[in-house]
């Protein structure tokens, strides 16, 4: 029987005559309403005609989680007085309850690539209902894009609806064709924000790690809560660990304390989701709670700040989740839980201070996470670069590149970047790719099953006391009775079936299971082979340190396949978190693509070094001195060494110097047809200048004699004649009234003069070169610097007198007349001058 009191009380109710206008006007529309107004069960249930007097349609609901997709199967399957699998059913990774009569399906958003992979029309499908678009999943965007890509040139009759807890729908409306905003809003209490930060410092959450000290206040603020406010306690942690630490700590805690995460149990889930059966509850939750699923009973929230988002490092090959500081959108959502049913409160574990710093929304997962699976997806969709795909967002260049590569290696695409047929196979295996590849290639070689397993490991993390040892975890969860082994369980069916046929291994000696375990590890992620090189450290052939932890039994192996690894912020090497013991013929066969073989030369440690080298990736194999290494490979690793450490490897004399310091001036100056003789500029044109000196040399020393200033004169401006002018427009020297030639220096913005005062007595007007003014650094007799000018007359005018009254009491013995201007210039002291025939100044000479 419908319970139509419950279906009445639900908010969305009032929104739902104008959505129903939407669709039939445009076709699409964004409905966005509260967690726990209905959006989720009561509009599907009215769009399929099983409420109310609309007419009867097929409707699939698209949930991001597995656990919110059961929940809200099976609370319109209540509303409706049923059970799931009759009008309302379900269908999520590795479960199924829909039978004859169902007309509303919920599926996970994974669930639905599938289907239309295989079936771009959705037959028999009226209306699709994307919920929670707002948490930017990259299976939900890319759902989105393929749905909007069918309506547009197959189904234009086919209804779409993207839901959102929040108000933040403008995007989704411009991409759904300009589509209507239905807006609903539910009954909001207020909620008081209580400022809760730990009392001393807590280090901010790096990889996967979450400081104990910031779990153990977190327990205490529960406490606190429990202590000063009524009702339940919702209390936000970023992951499962995190959970199971706080729930420890709050054994005696005088109330019932539930665990929710995607892991967690169905009757562990059912019980949270049906409400308080008489004692008081604490609801320790991942992100899950936020806006998928209304958690009855609560009064208030325990907000620990942080979330988990995935992250990649195309660079080391390795992807994970990451512990981040949850975004003030997710904060809001977040302290409206404890609003839902009456007045409540949110204790933030955090400054307030610190409040208006954070993230405003979190991350689009296509932005930061790995792209492999989406790139396959929209291969086989006929769209490799996904050029054409309606995304809110555009997937990262290099992210793209990376995810190609990999399909590419395990040959998910062709050089064009279209799916093979193989590709096509592992897309729909609901696996990613590089797992997909493990189980694929990986029965041929262990068997069906034995593959099955260790995917199915490799696809949910094991929990941490299964140990860091794959093999280890594959028998544990063999006799396992966790929550966590069941699932194992029912997802090694799963692809024992999608394989078809279960292959008996090829090999059943001593040690399958080890065997088998490091063999599909290392198909799965052939760049994380790794080989041993001291005290549990290990080199990954990605180029990335990795190390084992004190203790693991896998430190005395001589190779290991990684299967999950993060690496710390500021950490040299990676954390080797799961891995399997692996021998060096199975990493040659699972990363055979990364093998190379051949002549290396390259510039090491400040040298040309040649080998001939064998490895896997960064992973040496065999190495040995090269004696006679190929001429190109050679001048390819000084050209290096160049690029690394300048043109200062070459022999460069004091004029070499200057001469490039002049050039510098005239291509700065003047411009073309000029040479620049940056590190830069030289290093790209050394075929025209190093040669034939360059090709000649085969190390370091050999560079050291090259004449650095006489190759750079090749560059010279020969061809236009130019070239005869460089000692007019930039010379090395300048002859000053006294007759000695002065040496120009080039090294600043103006070529600086510096002469004695007395050498340029009679010069009435400052020297240039190329147009530009020396700026002349006057000297004592001494050579100390005595004045500085870019205006000679100026200074004769103004400043002369000044420096004349200081110099003429320090060196009496120099002449020092008023006027300079009517005394020839010298460079002797007034006794010198007398003794000279005629008193004669103009003796000439060297200076400076």
């Amino acid at each position: 029987m419908i319970r139509t009191d419950a279906l009445e009380q639900l908010p969305v109710r009032t929104a739902v005559p104008a959505l129903e206008r939407a669709l039939d006007e445009r076709g699409a529309a964004v409905l966005c309403a509260p967690p726990g107004t209905g959006k989720t069960t009561l509009v599907p249930l009215v769009l399929a005609g099983l409420t109310g007097d609309g007419p009867a349609r097929r409707v699939l609901v698209a949930e991001p989680r597995r656990i919110a997709a059961r929940a809200a199967a099976r609370r319109m399957a209540w509303l409706l007085g049923e059970r799931t699998g009759g009008r309302v059913g379900f269908t999520v990774r590795g479960e199924r309850a829909v039978g004859p009569d169902t007309v509303v399906e919920v599926v996970t958003t994974g669930v639905l690539l599938q289907r239309l992979q295989r079936d771009q029309e959705l037959a028999g499908v009226d209306v699709v209902i994307i919920d929670e678009c707002h948490e930017r999943h990259l299976d939900a965007d890319t759902a989105a894009a393929f749905l909007l890509d069918v309506r547009g040139t197959i189904r234009p009759d086919l209804r779409l609806v993207a839901a959102s807890a929040t108000t933040d729908a403008a995007g989704w409306a411009r991409l759904l064709g300009d589509a209507p905003v239905v807006e609903a809003h539910g009954v909001s209490h207020p909620v008081e924000v209580v400022w809760a930060p730990p009392a001393g410092p807590v280090r901010p959450p790096h990889g996967m790690r979450v400081d104990p000290a910031l779990l153990t206040h977190v327990a205490a603020v529960v406490r606190r809560a429990l202590a000063e406010r009524d009702g339940d306690v919702l209390c936000f942690l970023p992951g499962v660990g995190e959970i199971g630490r706080v729930a420890a700590q709050l054994a005696g805690v005088g109330a019932e304390v539930l665990q929710v995460h995607g892991r967690a149990p169905a009757a562990v889930q059912d019980a949270v989701l049906a409400g308080p059966s008489g004692g008081r509850r604490v609801v320790l939750a991942t992100s899950v709670a936020e806006s998928s699923l209304t958690v009855p009973g609560v009064r208030v929230v325990v907000d620990s700040g942080l979330a988990r988002e995935p992250r990649t490092d195309h660079a080391r090959g390795l992807s994970a989740l990451t512990t981040v500081r949850a975004s003030r959108a997710a904060g809001r959502q977040r302290a409206g839980r404890a609003g839902r049913e009456a007045p409540g409160a949110v204790y933030r574990c955090w400054e307030q201070a610190e409040d208006g710093r954070l993230a405003a929304f979190p991350s689009p997962e296509i932005k930061v996470a790995d792209l492999a699976a989406f790139a396959l997806q929209a291969a086989c969709w006929g769209d490799p670069d996904a050029a054409g795909l309606a995304l809110l967002d555009p997937p990262p260049a290099g992210a793209m590149g990376a995810a190609r590569e990999v399909l590419t290696a395990v040959g998910a695409v062709n050089a064009t970047g279209r799916a093979t047929s193989r590709g096509v196979r592992m897309s729909r295996l609901g696996l990613h790719p590089r797992l997909a590849r493990a189980l694929l290639d990986g029965a041929d070689e262990v068997g069906g099953r034995r593959a099955a397993e260790v995917v199915a490991l490799l696809s949910e993390e094991p929990p941490r006391e299964y140990g860091d040892d794959l093999a280890h975890a594959l028998r544990t969860a063999r006799r396992g009775g966790d929550g966590y082994a069941a699932r194992w369980r029912q997802e090694v069916r799963r692809l024992s079936q999608s394989l078809g046929t279960s292959k008996e291994p090829k090999d059943t000696t001593a040690g399958p299971d080890d065997a088998a375990a490091g063999l599909v590890a290392a198909l799965a992620f052939p760049e994380r082979v790794a080989r041993a090189r001291g005290e549990g450290a290990f080199l990954m052939a990605s180029g990335t340190g990795a190390e084992l932890r004190e203790g693991s039994r896998l430190r005395s192996a001589p190779w290991l396949a990684v299967a999950v690894a993060d690496r710390p912020a500021h950490a040299a090497s990676a954390r080797v978190r799961l891995a399997a013991v692996v021998d060096e013929g199975t990493a040659r066969l699972a990363a055979g693509h990364l093998r190379f073989s051949g002549e290396e030369v390259r510039w090491t440690d400040g040298d040309v070094v040649a080998r001939s080298v064998e490895r896997l990736g960064a992973v040496e194999l065999s190495v040995r001195v090269l004696r006679k290494p190929a001429p190109d490979l050679v001048r390819r690793a000084l050209l290096e060494g160049l690029r690394r450490e300048g043109p200062g490897l070459l022999r460069w004399t004091r004029d070499s110097e200057q001469l490039r310091l002049r050039l510098a001036f005239l291509h700065r100056v003047l411009g073309a047809p000029w040479p620049d003789v940056s590190d830069g500029a030289l290093l790209a044109r050394a075929d025209e200048w190093l040669e034939p000196e360059l090709s000649r040399a085969g190390r370091r020393a050999d560079l050291a004699r090259i004449d650095a200033g006489q190759a750079v004169r090749r560059l010279l401006p020969w061809a236009t004649g130019d070239a005869v002018r460089l000692d007019e427009l930039a010379p090395e020297r300048i002859e000053v009234p006294s007759g000695s030639r002065i040496r120009v220096e080039y090294g600043g913005e103006q070529p600086v003069l510096a002469v004695k005062l007395q050498e340029l007595f009679g010069l009435g007007e400052t020297p240039r070169v190329a147009g530009v003014p020396v700026l002349v650094h006057l000297l004592s007799p001494a050579g100390r610097p005595a004045a500085v000018t870019a205006d000679l007359a100026s200074f004769w005018r103004e400043g002369y007198r000044d420096v004349r009254a200081e110099l003429r009491g320090r060196y009496p013995k120099h002449p020092w007349p008023e006027d300079p201007a009517t005394v020839a210039a010298t460079r002797f002291t007034s006794a010198r001058l007398r003794r000279e025939p005629g008193g004669s100044s103009r003796s000439g000479g060297a200076g400076g």
